[in-house]
């Protein structure tokens, strides 16, 4: 979860402005793309609310979604969209048929229920928040709730932190299984996302309707390559956060990403996790639109 100053976002726009050629310096590893792409990915962008447009209410999320040509929204706990498990029925079949009607996605809820705790009651209140975020997601038309693990406890073994971890997604997992959805694990937090302990969480829990969020993080990189952690999550990848795009050769492989992604038939979304927020929705738009226009550069090449 980057943060990106508006000057920053801003002097990335001025530059696509002046057209494909200047975008493509400003991007610096895609300077080089062939005129004719090397492959036309499955997957699309979508998008988090977090952050760039947690200060919308739905009917404003949608229409700059629309408007931008962003294909799927994960709604992340606590934005102004206020879709929580506290609405109504009637509530949730409204954002269901808002979603419908607009053509975007609802790819699902961001929650933050996290399992990793030493304490037993805490672990299970959270397993309890996560089947209500089920049952809204179910409500809603959403295909999947995000989870996290959020770190290791003081003066627990690694090992029977991420058994624990791996069960309690059992038990969410079933749930999910019966309302028609998914748990996505984001690949979070300190020493949780390291890929090999999140392969053995994966393991432990070994349910179906379990799988991973790539979260795009810095310890994915080994060798300036994702390509080892990305084969050993793989098999378990459903979702994908991807944030700061504008950085070039200097920040995320994310062009060998995407190329992954391509050459393992990977048919989902890439959902932007940006940390800068636009409380003017014109401005959100426009930094969509742009970071769009750098998504396709690096996932078509």
């Amino acid at each position: 979860m980057q943060t990106i100053s508006r000057r920053h976002i801003l002097g990335g726009a001025a530059a696509m402005a002046l057209g494909a050629g200047s975008a493509r310096t400003l991007l610096g590893e895609v300077t080089a793309t062939p005129a004719t792409p090397a492959g036309t990915p499955k997957f699309q962008l979508g998008t988090v609310t977090y952050n760039v447009s947690k200060d919308y209410d739905l009917p404003t999320l949608l229409k700059v979604c629309k408007n931008a040509g962003i294909a799927a929204v994960e709604l992340r706990t606590t934005h102004k969209h206020g879709v929580e498990p506290t609405l109504s029925k009637a509530d949730r079949a409204d954002v269901k048929k808002r979603f419908a009607d607009s053509g975007v996605v609802c790819w699902g809820t961001g929650s933050t229920c996290e399992f990793h705790a030493a304490d037993a009651a805490t672990v299970q209140k959270n397993i309890e928040t996560c089947k209500q975020f089920i049952d809204l997601t179910a409500d809603i038309g959403g295909h999947g709730v995000k989870v996290r693990p959020n770190g290791f406890p003081k003066d627990v073994p690694e090992a029977k932190t991420l058994e624990q971890i791996g069960k309690a997604l059992v038990e969410c997992g079933k749930a999910a299984e019966s309302a028609g959805v998914e748990i996505c694990v984001e690949v979070h937090g300190a020493g949780t996302s390291h890929p090999p302990h999140m392969k053995t969480v994966m393991e432990h829990c070994g349910h179906k309707s379990v799988g991973l969020t790539w979260n795009s993080n810095a310890t994915d990189v080994k060798d300036g390559s994702v390509a080892e952690y990305f084969a050993m999550l793989r098999p378990w990848i459903k979702s994908c956060h991807i944030n700061d795009l504008s950085k070039g050769a200097a920040g995320y492989p994310y062009r060998e990403l995407f190329k992954l992604f391509r050459d393992t038939g990977y048919d989902r979304y890439t959902m932007c996790e940006v940390g800068t927020g636009f409380t003017d929705p014109t401005a959100g738009e426009t930094f969509y639109r742009h970071y769009k226009a750098l998504w396709t550069m690096l996932a078509t090449a």
